[in-house]
Parts: C-alpha cells; sequence; structure tokens
C-alpha cells in the first residue's frame, strides 16, 4: 500500500483512509504492508495521537520535501516540485518497494492520491512487476468546473504533469477507485475507451472506535441556556469552501436583529485560513459571533462535534463530485447538519438519501441566510438529523476494499 499520507503525519484527516484499511484489513483476509516516505518529508511531523496497527509492515523510503530541503533562500527551480513538492519520494520508494516485492511476493499493488507522486510509484512498480494494481484516486487528479470553466489544479505545470500520470493510470491500474459517483462518472467520460468494470467506488467513512471510546464521557446539558453553537471542523479552502458569503449572510442578519453573539455562536475550528478570514469577520462586524479555533487532536474534534447544537459543512459549486471527508464523522454523530452546499453535488446527495434538506447555495447569501433561519427555528426538533449511518463506518468501506482486492487478485 503505497500511501504519503500515514502516521506519524499529522497534517489532516486524510491520513485516516489509509490507516483504517490497514487496521481492518487483516480481519477480511488480507495482510498489508506500507510504503511511506521518511518523516522528515512531513510538514509536520510532532506526535500524533494515531499509530500504525500492530503487526502491519510499514517500509519508510528516503523522500524530502523541495521546499524545505531543496530550496536555496526559499526558491527552487518549478521543475523540483512536480507534480508535487515529493517528487524525491518516487525513486526511493521505487527501489524500496521492489525490495518488498522480492521479500514479501505479494498479491496486489495498491496507492492513494491526493499526492500524485505515490500513483507514480505505483505505476512504477506495476510495470516492472506485472502484478495487479489499485488506484485510489479519491478525487480527480485535474478537472475542469463545467459552470465557470476554471481548471484544477490552478497551476497549469501541475495540471499538466498530472496529466501524463493520470492517463497510464487509468490504462495500466486494474482497478480505479474513487470516493463518490460523480468522479467516477468524470473519469469514464474522459476515458470512453476504459471498460466501464475498471470504474468503482470507495466513500470515506467514520470509524466506530473513534467515538464509542468517547461518547460515554460527553454530557449534554438538560437545558440550553447560552448560545446555540453551530461548528465547522476542518479546512475551510478559499476556492472550494469559501465562507464569504456565509459571513455576509450573518453579518446581514445581525443588522436585522435577526441574530446576535447572545443568540448564537459559529465555531471555525481549524480553517487552515485564519489570518485571510479575521480581517472578514471584523470588517464584517461579527467577530465576536464567528470564532477562528486552533487545531486539536482528532479525539478532542470529535467530542467537540458531539456536543455542538448544529455541524456546518462548506462545499462550492466546482467540488460537485467531491463530498468533504468530515461529512462521514458528523453523520455519525447524528447531530443536526446544514450544508452550505450546491443541491445538484454529491455532498447534498447523500445528506437527502439521510432524509437531511437542509441545504443552502456557498453562493448566496441570502439563500443561507434564510437557509440559517430555518434550520435555527427547527433545530431542537431532531428534523435535521441522519436516518441511519452504519453504512458510512470504516470497517464497512474497508469490506468493499477487500472485496475489490478478491476480484483482482
Amino acid at each position: 500500500m503505497v500511501a504519503f499520507h500515514y502516521p506519524p503525519w499529522t497534517g489532516g484527516s486524510g491520513v485516516h483512509r489509509t490507516l483504517k484499511f490497514t487496521r481492518y484489513l487483516p480481519e477480511f483476509g488480507w495482510q498489508p504492508i506500507v510504503l511511506t516516505p521518511h518523516p522528515r518529508a512531513y510538514p509536520t511531523n510532532g506526535a500524533s495521537p494515531c499509530a500504525p496497527p500492530a503487526g502491519v509492515e510499514v517500509a519508510r523510503a528516503f523522500a524530502m520535501d523541495t521546499a524545505r530541503h531543496l530550496s536555496i533562500r526559499g526558491s527552487y527551480a518549478r521543475w523540483m516540485s512536480l507534480p508535487d513538492r515529493w517528487i524525491t519520494w518516487w525513486p526511493g520508494a521505487v527501489a524500496a518497494g521492489l525490495r518488498l516485492l522480492r521479500r514479501h511476493r505479494p498479491d496486489v499493488i495498491w496507492s492513494t492520491y491526493p499526492i500524485a507522486t505515490a500513483h507514480l510509484i505505483g505505476l512504477t512498480l506495476q510495470r516492472m512487476s506485472g502484478l495487479p494494481w489499485v488506484a485510489d484516486f479519491r478525487d480527480p487528479m485535474k478537472e475542469v468546473d463545467p459552470n465557470t470553466g476554471e481548471e484544477f489544479p490552478e497551476d497549469p505545470a501541475i495540471r499538466k504533469v498530472n496529466g501524463w500520470i493520470e492517463k497510464p493510470a487509468v490504462e495500466h491500474c486494474r482497478k480505479a477507485v474513487f470516493t463518490t459517483p460523480g468522479a467516477l462518472k468524470m473519469y469514464a467520460s474522459r476515458f470512453p475507451g476504459i471498460p466501464q468494470t475498471r470504474w468503482t467506488v470507495i466513500p470515506n467513512g467514520y470509524d466506530e472506535e473513534d467515538f464509542t471510546a468517547v461518547e460515554s464521557s460527553v454530557r449534554f446539558d438538560a437545558q440550553h441556556n447560552g448560545p446555540v453553537v453551530l461548528l465547522h471542523s476542518g479546512h475551510l479552502y478559499p476556492h472550494v469552501r469559501d465562507p464569504k458569503c456565509f459571513f455576509a449572510a450573518l453579518s446581514d442578519l445581525r443588522r436585522a436583529g435577526r441574530v446576535t453573539p447572545a443568540t448564537l455562536k459559529v465555531v471555525l475550528r481549524a480553517s487552515g485560513f485564519d489570518d485571510l478570514y479575521r480581517p472578514q469577520l471584523e470588517s464584517l462586524g461579527i467577530a465576536d459571533m464567528v470564532f477562528l479555533e486552533p487545531p486539536i487532536s482528532h479525539q478532542q474534534s470529535i467530542i467537540e462535534t458531539l456536543k455542538a447544537d448544529g455541524l456546518l459543512i462548506f462545499q462550492a459549486i466546482n467540488c460537485n463530485q467531491q463530498i468533504p471527508g468530515k461529512l462521514y464523522e458528523y453523520l455519525r454523530t447524528r447531530r443536526p447538519i446544514l450544508a452550505i452546499a450546491d443541491r445538484g453535488g454529491d455532498t447534498a446527495e447523500v445528506l437527502r438519501a439521510e432524509g437531511i434538506d437542509s441545504i443552502s447555495s456557498l453562493h448566496s447569501k441570502t439563500d443561507i441566510a434564510e437557509g440559517l433561519m430555518k434550520f435555527l427555528s427547527t433545530l431542537r426538533n431532531g428534523n435535521h438529523r441522519p436516518r441511519s449511518v452504519e453504512q458510512y463506518s470504516r470497517r464497512a468501506r474497508t469490506q468493499e476494499l477487500a472485496q475489490l482486492l478478491d476480484s483482482v487478485a
């Protein structure tokens, strides 16, 4: 299993997909071996609350971060960071991967995006060994927003190199895995010559163990006398989860006297862009209602979501083919959810399947204001809570992966 994000990585929720796969795969007859970079390559590598499961071999190959290790006075040649800043991981990982292939003689190679170098490693090992390869794309490596014409990634050089990797990847992998139906449809349309049987969806999920470990310690106040607390936990990327219209809607509602700091508190936990959003909150006069809070551990994050009155999801129309991984944990909390997202996207589709229709457009402050007030007025009756969640567990997702591995081995 070729994965960039693996403990001691602590830089986001992306680590949990691979980590939980390796945790549960042995239950379904598969023994994972993880090929990952040396921790020096990680932007942050402090103490992690996560650790590799017992019995899982982890091989750490030579790798460096171009921006930190190969720059001179903060500058470096552009080609040294294509397709990403960890391209130095490629040769070391191929060498380490070949040693693992000789020693363990595995049945399948698996690699996972969003670090494109991981797929480059998987592709190289597949071509050298002939073993079946499962390419876990998760999300598209490149795309064009049909509504605005905007291209992703924004950097044309990265977009071009991603295309060079993407095409042979879908041609030589045995299965291409995505986390949403929209992403699968995009690739099926982009590569009409590829058999439809090559595409499959294994969504993200939540880990039941993470919740059972803390639920008994969470106390809920029988009487709620303070402001309603709405929480967003995780990154708020400006180009795909821009809260600008949400902020404007709050400002308008406050001026109209419909919400106040005494009635509403919004917590944006670990936005990743506090310096960008703080001036906006101050200029709109809502800095005493919207609070930018620092990152906390995954366990603390789960406790916070369980205690919140309502949970916020942000997703722009240009990400209709993506679903924030945090959504599945939100569903597991069974707390009311307000989605600031496009109704035509995959995120909205998951919510509607669970009987949740509190959805407002990210790009319309009027729609957000109306949706927010309706959400607040009905918050206590539970109409925004999911119906069932068991199918979203990481263990269930791993069983799907195991069945896929069985089919290609």
